[in-house]
């Protein structure tokens, strides 16, 4: 395994007698008599010492001046008698408002420096510079060339520098650049000027500037390679090919002696080993007294002509193009939080800002075990690099990635074909740039893999600067491997998946023998299908809550990370399994309301006639005598009573909504959701706001929709139905003072009874004996209420026989026979007469059937089997007589919305979550929740109403 590690020198580390080498990023010595210069880049002469040779950095020779010339000239290169002393730099000075002159007009050097203007000769190698005020030596390649100021044929002029026809110089290099997203490609004025110069200077002189200079037009050409051209790239890669003897920098393989380091090499596989074989020798935590939640990163910036220019921390926003607050800006470095930040920026203002390229070389600085400073080099991923044509066909795989090290934000200069002072014809921009931070597999320390930068570069032709505009974004991402979390997830689903086939096909047989029915259809297919859509839903939601409640614990819990939120690409499966589970339990739900309004149902009335009353009979003009009628109210009673418990559930569906909306945003339980390393549940509005994460948003509010609801089902079962109102429990104690029974088949063949026969023997009474009969009950002077004698039981799961089953729906046919559409009209006395006698008929036989007065349909009572009540089905067939089975826990709220609470909450939960998801916003999902509870409640009752009114034969008029 490599490592990519150097110590962190900056230049005034160097010290007086040590310069900075650009080259090597590292101090190094300067030769005898010399000492640092003012720009800490390069070596000068001491005091007193002249210049024989400089050729940069630490190439210098220096030679001591005579006693009679003690001083040195402004340059540095000769020695000169100063009349009127020395400057601290052993240099000539002068009196104020008096020039200093060491050569003559014609550039000779004077013996004795006046403070004349300049005067010198072409023996002193001297020219005017480029302002015209001064003379000074002329560059000395020209001197080395043609011992004079002049670059004469042959010799070779270019890039201001003059080189000798036998020097070996590099090839002809291609001033070319291009732009390969515009498909253009142009002759670069800057190219064209210091291409072949640059090449020439760092493989003749191996001058440092130069071969930075180089390499950055390698950078502005996207790293390009390619064996066949000589452009900025090709001849980089000449000259590193051609340099091995010069060694290598700090140890590491691609960094040659004298050379910028541009890339990590082309061999196969490479890139896994550089990103993926060490780790960053930091531990990262998120709490505790030694915490260390920044990310230290510096980079090494020069300019387009070479020049190393600082050191420079990127907090502040270095590579953020977009304006925000130093706050905000800051926080993108913050270990642990995901940052993202994108704007749209005019090309104007990116041409006023950035009229020349800066270039950096980015590490990632730690502390070392010995308390050094080091540096960990930063790969470069350039998208527009993998993405050419060389490199079209290797794919997204790590092991094809080409990785560089500089990189720059904006290229406004290799795009300028003639004068470098007019605009350019393009300009390359970075337009999106992603600092990608990987855990270490099965790390529990909070161990790293070396950072990764990508950057995609964007080509613009510049047209018209002040409309034309370019998106950019920066962000920061922290991953993960997710393959064992998928794989476990996997498992999970098919091993609940498989036990949601079982537990369907036991709700399918159970169904089956409820319906009466053992031939399998394609109605039983069908029904098959739905009890697994529901079952499967449940799957989704377990699977789903669990990963969600998962990742915010451990996440946000975590000391030493250990665990990384997943990307929101790698959320898609997770949100894919959201949308399955609500659309399944969409079904589910709509299959158990058409179920619920489909209900047969009938209230037994048990009250007998009191005496007899005298009553005319029509048509024959003569009194008879007649039983008294029973009053119908008492039923009417219940019926309402019925209806107003049909959607009465075991939570507070506006409290749930309102409590879970409070406290996600009142109390700040959303900000739980961001995708950052705080566990706090307030914000600072000045702080940045980190991206959220949907799978945290979907375990925060899963998991205080199931608390809340929760706490909501402990306090009416324990507190409010015991000691305030039990609306299930005082229907059934309702019906039994109302003498009436309730008669309910939710399948062909099962259902549920309520035994309502009063033991009093009458309830049409007044309230003298009602008050009566209670104080008896209470005093145990009467005989118990259940259907069994000296029992409490009144409520029975039902099994009916088959032939129980048709005789029901012989009466049941003409009970609603009249109710077709040609009957609607008709208000004859005949259609009263026959809608009283069928009822009065069903409510003898079923009355009858309860007082086994038909043998031949007779029943039984029986408790279920445990396994029966786990399973809730029936092993037992009903063949020749019914079965009731004693039920303790009131189970005929199964037909209401009360005995399905855990299909309702689960299906608010989805639907709550599917709008969040949508439209990141918890008061809207909260709004629409509500508001879809409302509308299928209303549903419910309304055509549950009419259900009611159809089967009972009680007019929907009386039930309010």
């Amino acid at each position: 395994a490599r490592s990519f590690s150097l110590p962190l020198q900056r230049p005034g580390d160097c010290g007086d007698a040590r310069y900075f080498d650009i080259s090597r990023l590292a101090c190094g010595p300067c030769g005898a008599h010399q000492r640092q210069s003012a720009g800490g880049d390069s070596c000068v002469c001491q005091t007193g010492y002249r210049m024989v040779s400089s050729n940069g950095g630490s190439s210098v020779i220096c030679e001591k001046c005579p006693e009679n010339k003690s001083g040195v000239t402004q340059d540095g290169w000769n020695c000169i008698t100063c009349p009127k002393g020395l400057t601290s730099e052993g240099k000539c000075k002068c009196l104020h408002n008096e020039i200093l002159v060491e050569r003559s007009i014609d550039g000779i050097l004077l013996n004795e420096a006046l403070c004349i203007l300049c005067n010198g000769s072409e023996q002193s190698f001297s020219a005017s510079d480029a302002s015209g005020n001064r003379c000074v030596r002329c560059e000395q390649t020209f001197i080395n060339a043609s011992k004079s100021c002049d670059c004469s044929s042959p010799n070779i002029l270019t890039g201001g520098l003059c080189f000798s026809a036998s020097d070996n110089l590099p090839p002809k290099g291609v001033a070319t650049v291009r732009f390969g997203q515009l498909g253009i490609t142009l002759t670069s004025a800057w190219f064209l000027k210091n291409l072949q110069s640059s090449a020439s200077a760092c493989w003749l002189y191996s001058n440092l500037t130069a071969c930075q200079a180089l390499g950055n037009m390698c950078v502005m050409n996207m790293n390009s390679l390619s064996s066949s051209s000589t452009d900025a790239c090709g001849l980089f890669q000449y000259i590193y090919v051609n340099t091995a003897r010069l060694g290598i920098v700090h140890s590491i393989a691609f960094w040659r002696h004298n050379l910028p380091w541009l890339y990590y090499g082309d061999q196969p596989g490479l890139a896994s080993q550089v990103l993926e074989a060490n780790h960053f020798p930091t531990i990262f935590s998120f709490k505790g007294t030694d915490k260390d939640v920044k990310l230290q990163f510096i980079a090494a910036s020069f300019d387009a002509a070479g020049n190393f220019l600082k050191w420079q921390n990127l907090e502040g926003g270095i590579l953020q193009l977009c304006p925000d607050t130093q706050t905000k800006l800051n926080a993108a470095y913050a270990f642990g939080t995901t940052y993202e930040q994108s704007c749209k920026i005019s090309v104007s203002k990116i041409l006023l800002d950035f009229p020349n390229p800066i270039f950096y070389d980015l590490f990632l600085e730690y502390n070392g075990d010995n308390g050094q400073q080091n540096l960990w080099a930063v790969p470069v991923l350039n998208l527009n690099l993998q993405y050419s044509e060389m490199f079209v066909n290797q794919g997204s795989n790590m092991n094809s990635w080409l990785l560089t090290r500089r990189f720059f934000l904006v290229d406004a200069l290799s795009g300028k074909e003639n004068d470098l002072g007019k605009l350019p014809r393009v300009i390359r921009i970075a337009s999106k740039i992603t600092i990608s931070i990987r855990l270490v597999s099965h790390t529990q320390r909070g161990m790293i893999y070396p950072p990764l930068i990508t950057v995609a570069y964007t080509d613009v032709l510049v047209q018209n600067p002040e409309t034309q505009s370019v998106m950019v974004s920066f962000s920061v991402n922290y991953e993960m491997n997710q393959s064992e979390a998928q794989i476990q997830t996997d498992i999970a689903l098919g091993v609940l998946g498989g036990l949601a086939v079982l537990w369907s096909l036991l709700k399918t047989a159970g169904w089956k023998r409820r319906t009466g029915s053992s031939i399998i259809d394609l109605q039983t297919v069908f029904k098959f299908l739905l009890f697994y859509a529901g079952d499967l839903a449940n799957v989704f939601f377990l699977i789903t809550v669990g990963t969600g409640i998962y990742w915010l614990v451990f996440f946000k819990a975590q000391q030493f990370v250990s665990v990384l939120l997943p990307l929101p690409s790698q959320e898609e499966e997770f949100v894919t399994y959201i949308a399955c589970a609500f659309s399944l339990k969409t079904l589910q739900f709509l299959q158990l309301l058409v179920s619920q309004l489909t209900i047969d149902i009938f209230f037994i009335d048990w009250e007998r006639p009191k005496g007899k009353v005298l009553k005319a009979v029509e048509g024959e003009g003569v009194i008879k005598s007649a039983a008294a009628p029973v009053s119908i109210w008492r039923t009417y009673f219940i019926a309402n009573e019925w209806n107003e418990i049909q959607t009465v559930r075991k939570i507070n569906p506006l409290f749930q909504v309102l409590a879970v909306l409070f406290f996600l945003e009142v109390v700040g339980f959303s900000n739980l959701a961001l995708m950052d390393s705080s566990s706090s549940l307030s914000r600072s509005s000045e702080s940045y706001i980190a991206p959220w994460s949907r799978i945290l948003r979907f375990g925060v509010s899963a998991a205080l929709w199931l608390a809340i609801a929760f706490l909501q089902i402990i306090f009416f079962s324990v507190f409010y139905e015991r000691f305030v109102e039990d609306k299930i429990s005082q229907f059934v104690d309702l019906c039994c003072m109302s003498n009436i029974s309730v008669f309910l088949l939710s399948h062909s063949c099962f259902g549920y009874y309520i035994h309502g026969r009063s033991v009093h023997g009458h309830a049409d009474t007044n309230m003298e004996e009602m008050n009566m009969n209670l104080k008896r009950e209470a005093e145990n002077l009467c005989s118990q209420r259940g259907l069994l004698p000296n029992t409490d039981g009144q409520a029975f799961q039902i099994s009916i026989s088959r032939k129980m089953r048709l005789h029901y729906d012989r009466i049941h046919e003409s009970l609603t026979r009249k109710r077709g559409p040609a009957r609607l009209l008709d208000s004859s006395a005949n259609t009263f007469e026959q809608s009283t006698r069928a009822y009065n008929t069903m409510n003898k036989f079923l009355s009858s059937f309860i007082d086994h007065v038909h043998k031949e349909m007779d029943y039984i009572v029986k408790d279920k089997l445990l396994l029966e009540r786990i399973l809730d089905m029936e092993f037992m067939e009903p063949i020749e007589k019914s079965i009731f089975y004693n039920d303790e826990g009131d189970s005929f709220s199964d037909v209401l919305y009360y005995g399905n609470e855990t299909t309702l909450l689960i299906f608010d939960i989805l639907f709550f979550s599917i709008v969040d998801l949508a439209s990141q916003s918890f008061v809207l999902a909260a709004i629409l929740t509500y508001l879809q509870q409302e509308i299928f409640r209303f549903i419910r009752n309304t055509l549950g109403q009419k259900n009611l009114a159809s089967k009972t034969l009680v007019d929907e008029r009386f039930l309010i």
